[in-house]
């Protein structure tokens, strides 16, 4: 092989990481705005699951649990407010997990939705099943706390899933529920990230 092979070789590899590159850049572009949009809608449909006696759902601001840019959100029949929905995050076994919790106007979990994760399958993604996600409903702050014994005071972990089932429990939804009561009640957590649109 002399020198002029090697030339020509890496020429045309060269020219096709540049056409390649500038195909995925194409798709990429005429990809990422459609994605976005569909996440948007995605996002409205679980808060109108959360809350579907809600005429309508208003963003109150923008907060960051783990780093990660969240959202929450006030609920209201009319002009009176219901209850508010919280986006938050906590730290699984394998990854984020993005939960979605609807409290009511007396400031107890309602209901959550997990929107995604990237925990083992067939074994964090237990946390998904409604037997789990159910056990939230009409707990206050002191009652969002996760025991490993049968309970029907507070959440019970799923066996063998400790680590998802707390990231839900003591990270997710008790962070979440913790910073919609500090936005609700006037608080410094709340204070300094609340933002009307």
């Amino acid at each position: 092989m002399t020198g002029r092979d090697i030339i020509k070789i890496t020429v045309n590899l060269v020219i096709v990481y540049l056409v390649g590159g500038a195909i995925l850049a194409a798709v990429y572009a005429k990809t990422s705005p459609i994605m976005f949009k569909n996440a948007v809608i995605e996002k409205e449909r679980a808060l109108k699951a959360l809350m579907p006696e809600a005429d309508n759902i208003e963003k109150l601001g923008d907060w960051k649990p783990h780093g990660k840019a969240a959202e929450y959100f006030v609920a209201k029949r009319g002009d009176e407010v219901i209850g508010y929905v919280v986006q938050s995050f906590g730290k699984g076994y394998s990854s984020y997990i993005n939960v979605l919790i609807a409290i009511d106007k007396d400031l107890k979990v309602q209901k959550i939705d997990i929107l995604s994760h990237a925990e083992t399958p067939g074994l964090g993604d237990e946390i998904e099943k409604d037997d789990f996600k159910k056990q939230f409903k009409g707990k206050d702050i002191d009652h969002i706390k996760l025991v490993k014994t049968e309970t029907a005071e507070y959440i019970q972990a799923i066996s063998g899933v400790t680590i998802s089932s707390r990231a839900v429990t003591d990270d997710a939804v008790k962070k979440g529920l913790n910073h919609i009561i500090n936005v609700v009640k006037g608080g410094t957590d709340g204070a300094t990230q609340h933002k009307h649109n």
